[in-house]
């Protein structure tokens, strides 16, 4: 599959409303998981976002959807990961959706951008998994079930990144020497590189 690489802009803001809840539930709709325990996330994914009129929002408690990208190098042997300010684990980067986020795919890119700090990506625009986790200093009311679409892109060779606010720091780290990972973090990164690399 070929990538579109997007150095340009995200394309032009969209008013908070239906769009982006539309396009997330078309996109969650047709994405072929690649096994049971994906297609089960996909089917509670779509279910929340068909009953829930503010899915993609952080007003959606205890569920919302969030997006996220694992930046790879150009070469496919090192990772980008963020070492997240309030978890203090290291992460791929992605958050919430925001007014002017036109797609899923697109607050998936603009969140990479941002917490990366590298502005030009070659990102694969379908999704790559979906994960579900609890984040618990993300709402007062209480622990919020983060439904998670990840994406992937690659860095160029010349790639430099830039630590946002939203990370304590910022690290390439080889495939053969990552950090204390998810199981579902290691699985994104292996499917990321066989399918960018």
């Amino acid at each position: 599959m070929s990538l579109a690489h997007d150095g340009a802009a995200v394309p032009p803001a969209a008013p908070a409303g239906p769009g982006l809840h539309a396009d997330a539930l078309t996109t969650l709709r047709a994405w072929e998981a690649t096994d049971a325990g994906q297609e089960a996330l996909r089917q509670r994914f779509v279910a929340h976002l068909e009953s829930t009129p503010d899915g993609m929002w952080r007003s959606s408690y205890p569920d919302h959807l969030t997006a996220g990208t694992i930046v790879l190098a150009a070469d496919g042997t090192r990772v980008l990961l963020n070492l997240h300010r309030k978890a203090r684990r290291w992460f791929a980067f992605g958050g919430h959706a925001e007014p002017g986020d036109p797609t899923l795919s697109s607050v998936a890119l603009r969140e990479a951008r941002e917490e990366s700090g590298i502005a030009e990506l070659a990102f694969h625009p379908v999704p790559l998994q979906l994960d579900v986790h609890v984040v618990p200093f993300c709402d007062p009311r209480g622990g919020v079930s983060h439904l998670d679409v990840r994406y992937a892109a690659l860095a160029g060779p010349d790639a430099v990144e830039v630590t946002s606010e939203e990370s304590l720091a910022l690290r390439w780290w080889p495939l053969d020497g990552l950090p204390e990972l998810e199981p579902s973090m290691l699985a994104l990164i292996a499917a990321a590189r066989d399918l960018l690399c």
